[in-house]
């Protein structure tokens, strides 16, 4: 599988503008031969937009999704939308999906197949609380889904996640062989974005590809973009700086197996 992250460039609460980026990345990996384009957190209102988040919030089958959606369709390339506010209580008035609560905003990442097709959706399960809104305006989610994307198994978390090491060992416990990780990661915590991912990788032997927004903003409110796939042994195979880019790599299941072959570290947990 060709993997492409979409380091968008992502201005605070311009959604339509946001949106036609991604639409734009996704044509663009499209036409080079991406089998599946991953955009980063907040794609569309941002993540420091804070007081859009209410406005632009939207239920899963919302303007957005339908958008990326189309485009997955169009392109004939799997989508992971990563991602929107999602309205669970408009969400739970449109489809079955289900939902954490009845009510209230999620942090919600969808993985879309070549058919536009929702496979995934994933709620972001750990809120950030330093120095940011996130926790106070956003109900955390509950369940962790794989799904089969072009032959290897897809698993999802968001950003600060990363910090919780128990969640990727319930995914590969699931099965999952590649974790897209979409982030608004921020400076000054650029050591962190660049150990994490790659321990996650190591420690579970499977891709772990962290697609960061390109740096915008001032001062802790700058991403640092620095969008990367590390592979089962942890070395990064692909990555990006800081300003708008797209980050290409090939990950092959057949690698997993034979890292996780040649050096059965997991068979050795005791839990």
């Amino acid at each position: 599988m060709k993997l492409a992250l979409a380091q968008l460039a992502i201005e605070d609460g311009a959604v339509a503008a946001n949106r036609e980026r991604a639409l734009d990345a996704i044509a663009t990996a499209a036409a080079d031969g991406a089998d599946l384009v991953a955009l980063p957190e907040q794609f569309a209102v941002g993540y420091f937009a804070f007081e859009e988040y209410d406005a632009s919030a939207e239920p899963i089958d919302g303007e957005t999704i339908q958008a990326m959606s189309e485009a997955a369709r169009d392109h004939d390339v799997a989508v992971l939308a990563g991602t929107i506010v999602e309205d669970l209580a408009a969400t739970a008035a449109q489809t079955t999906v289900p939902t954490p609560a009845a009510s209230g905003l999620t942090n919600t990442a969808v993985l879309l197949d070549r058919t536009g097709q929702r496979r995934l959706v994933y709620r972001k399960h750990h809120l950030f609380g330093y120095d940011s809104a996130e926790a106070e305006l956003l109900v955390p989610g509950e369940r962790l889904e794989t799904a089969r994307i072009d032959g290897i198994t897809v698993g999802v978390t968001t950003c600060y996640d990363l910090r919780f090491p128990e969640v990727y060992r319930d995914l590969v416990d699931a099965g999952a062989e590649l974790v897209l990780v979409p982030s608004a990661w921020p400076y000054p915590r650029l050591e962190h974005w660049q150990v994490l991912p790659r321990a996650r990788a190591i420690e579970n032997h499977f891709y772990v590809a962290a697609v960061n927004g390109a740096a915008t903003g001032v001062g802790e409110q700058s991403l640092l973009g620095r969008s990367a796939v590390y592979d089962p042994w942890g070395t990064a195979i692909a990555s990006a700086g800081a300003e708008p880019a797209t980050v290409t790599a090939t990950v092959d299941p057949e690698r997993v197996e034979a890292v996780r072959s040649s050096f059965p570290a997991l068979d050795d947990r005791r839990t």
